[in-house]
């Protein structure tokens, strides 16, 4: 198993967790969304490195991670007034922007596409790293592809084992989803992923944000598109009204919002009721429901709302088989 540090955020361990990213290493640590599977993002062969302990497919572009704005501008071949309203309104925190890349950024971070997705953490550990490294990172969630996303570092021990190099424990991811993907790449803002920032509050301050359309074939312009994703390894169920699968047989866990199960012989675990509240606990109830050994889980949908689109989205694409 990889070495993990201390929940300290101690100086030394973030160094050392620099010496091994400049080293070509992988390296995960905490975000504020979940924890990221690092590398170097201005090498390839690292990059490459995470590919394969991931098993994700080319396909799959990664997020790269700065630690600030002129690091973010340094990687893109223009930065346009809208981005940078926005990086100053969300930046640090759950955004995620789509430019054209600079050649410096390997082919395969991006999927051979001609953009790159571009973050800035709202999480000390995160940026510590970040300057440290002296790099900017690579890093999608520190779990195998289409896999629950892990929000602690023990999630991420079960999940890859011994396949990295080092684990940077910050505790518990406070926002709890993937960070919310805009592309700016063409005449208009794309929604490519919701996320932890909601669309209201992007088209508070830009105005009307378009909606991807799914992508058939090629790479995906941002990851979290597959359409079988963040799934746990019991089987999921998406339950209206309260209403449970005839399918759903032995012993289930009902995720309820509102609505009481349609049958009693189940488990009920009471889902908090604000948006912010059900997505900072959602990967952590379905890690422990896999834990459970339960024979299916049945999720009470919450209201399809915009608040609550990002979740629907990881229900969604968790329930798909």
């Amino acid at each position: 198993m990889p070495q993990t540090s201390p929940q300290t955020g101690d100086p030394g361990e973030i160094d050392h967790a620099a010496r091994l990213l400049r080293a070509g290493r992988l390296v995960a640590f905490p975000t504020e969304t979940v924890y990221g599977l690092g590398a170097n993002a201005l090498d390839a062969e690292a990059v490459a490195r995470i590919y394969a302990v991931k098993r994700r497919p080319a396909a799959s572009p990664l997020i790269v991670h700065v630690a600030s704005i002129e690091m973010a501008k340094s990687l893109v071949a223009n930065w346009p007034e809208i981005a940078d309203r926005l990086a100053r309104r969300f930046w640090p925190g759950p955004l995620t922007l789509v430019l054209a890349k600079q050649p410096a950024i390997p082919d395969i971070v991006t999927a051979n596409l001609s953009t790159v997705g571009l973050r800035m953490p709202a999480h000390p550990i995160a940026l510590a790293l970040i300057r440290a490294a002296g790099v900017p990172l690579a890093a999608p969630s520190a779990n195998r592809f289409t896999e629950l996303s892990p929000t602690t570092a023990e999630h991420v021990r079960r999940s890859l084992g011994g396949d990295l190099d080092y684990i940077l424990d910050g505790g518990s991811c406070e926002v709890g989803i993937e960070s919310t993907v805009l592309s700016l790449a063409g005449p208009r803002p794309i929604l490519l992923r919701p996320g932890g920032i909601s669309r209201t509050e992007l088209e508070a301050t830009v105005g009307p944000v378009a909606s991807a359309q799914e992508v058939q074939a090629g790479a995906h312009p941002a990851p979290g598109m597959h359409p079988r994703h963040y799934s746990p390894r019991t089987a999921l169920y998406l339950a209206t009204n309260g209403k449970l699968p005839d399918r759903g047989q032995g012993q289930g866990l009902y995720l309820q919002h509102q609505n009481p199960p349609s049958r009693t012989n189940v488990t009920i675990h009471q889902m908090p009721q604000s948006a912010a509240d059900y997505a900072a606990a959602l990967y952590e109830v379905l890690h422990q429901a896999d834990a459970g050994n339960y024979n299916w889980i049945a999720v009470d949908l919450p209201p399809n709302t915009p608040e609550w689109e990002a979740i629907q989205d990881r229900l969604q694409r968790a329930a798909t088989k």
